[in-house]
């Protein structure tokens, strides 16, 4: 089964969270925050009002509690609109 986003929506999957700081303290799992960047797995194709800016395999920057999150063959995916895409990663 797949997840294909419709019009302006794009789909993410999250970019681990570091575990330890750069002191080299290690985090437990409940001090972790939620990571903010992903990489787009699908994308959708847009609307005149918000054309599609990222495609599959960019790393992004998404606002911190945007999207919907949904859960596939055990993988976790956030389905959020483009307009809550607010940087690409380089």
């Amino acid at each position: 089964m797949t997840i294909k986003p419709l019009a302006d929506r794009v789909l993410l999957k999250s970019v681990e969270a570091e575990e330890t700081t750069a002191s080299g303290i290690i985090l437990a799992s409940s001090a972790q925050e939620k990571p903010e960047m992903s990489e787009v797995v699908a994308v959708g194709t847009g609307t005149d009002e918000n054309p599609m800016t990222v495609s599959v395999g960019d790393k992004v920057i998404i606002s911190k509690y945007s999207g919907t999150q949904v859960k596939l063959d055990g993988v976790e995916y956030t389905i959020a609109e483009i307009k809550d895409v607010l940087a690409v990663v380089e």
